[in-house]
């Protein structure tokens, strides 16, 4: 505490005032650097309006945890770099890997499966059901009595007609699988590219080239999990390519066949 009783005594606090000072600010920063959390809301992506209170935020890279509250508001200690993994009963989980720790609002969509049920008013029935394949063959089955004849109440063999629905069936089935199949390939050609790989890796060059030739994701894993979360696969698949030896790092090349 100040006083006045003398030029002793002015000096000596001001010294003590001077390593306070110092004091405060050197574990300001220790205060500030632990006191770093990421924000955010939960709402549901169909009704954006609707919180989702509840709802399960976990810091995948410290195993911390919390639950968003009834706004669907949340705090959760985390630093840039980290992944943070946001899941609700009846919802697609989302992950996301901290570029910053900016608020954000996540929006779940709702599983297919728990949908609310939808009342059908009308619905068309395709024609081509109903009737026979063009490309169908009619086959007639004979069967003989082995000249021992038949009987009044028997059953004579006769024609049988196959309309060809499983051969029309199989073949609208692959052209949906070709038609998923390219839906999913040109959303990969969209988004995994080599800007946006670079962004969350940092690789540049022959290695960037070498690893999206690597890791590109198929068409089969994107559309297994729905909607597909490009972010996290990118940046496990990165932590997976470190971990590698530095030759296979790359593309192996095909070895020529040789010539008989």
């Amino acid at each position: 505490m100040l006083n006045n009783d003398g030029p002793c005594s002015w000096s000596l606090s001001l010294s003590m005032f001077k390593k306070m000072i110092f004091l405060l600010l050197s574990v300001l920063p220790l205060f500030a650097a632990a006191q770093q959390v990421f924000s955010g809301k939960v709402y549901d992506l169909n009704d954006k309006k609707m919180p989702l209170p509840n709802a399960l935020v976990r810091n995948l890279s410290t195993g911390k945890s919390t639950m968003s509250q009834a706004q669907g508001n949340f705090s959760l200690p985390a630093k840039v770099g980290e992944l943070i993994e946001v899941s609700f009963v009846g919802y697609h989980t989302d992950t996301l890997y901290l570029i910053n720790l900016s608020a954000r609002t996540i929006y779940l969509p709702a599983n297919s499966t728990s949908l609310k049920e939808v009342a059908i008013l009308g619905a068309k029935v395709n024609p081509l059901l109903l009737s026979p394949d063009p490309e169908a063959r009619v086959f007639k089955r004979f069967e003989n009595d082995a000249l021992n004849g038949k009987g009044n109440n028997d059953r004579v063999g006769g024609l049988k007609f196959n309309l060809g629905y499983g051969k029309y069936k199989r073949k609208q089935q692959k052209l949906e699988a070709d038609e998923e199949r390219d839906f999913y390939e040109a959303e990969i050609n969209q988004t995994f590219t080599a800007e946006y790989v670079s962004k969350l890796t940092k690789l540049k060059g022959d290695d960037l080239k070498n690893f999206m030739s690597i890791y590109r994701p198929s068409a089969l894993l994107v559309g297994g999990q729905r909607p597909f979360n490009y972010d996290f696969y990118t940046v496990k698949a990165y932590h997976t390519w470190l971990k590698l030896p530095e030759a296979e790092r790359k593309l192996q090349a095909i070895p020529k066949l040789k010539n008989n």
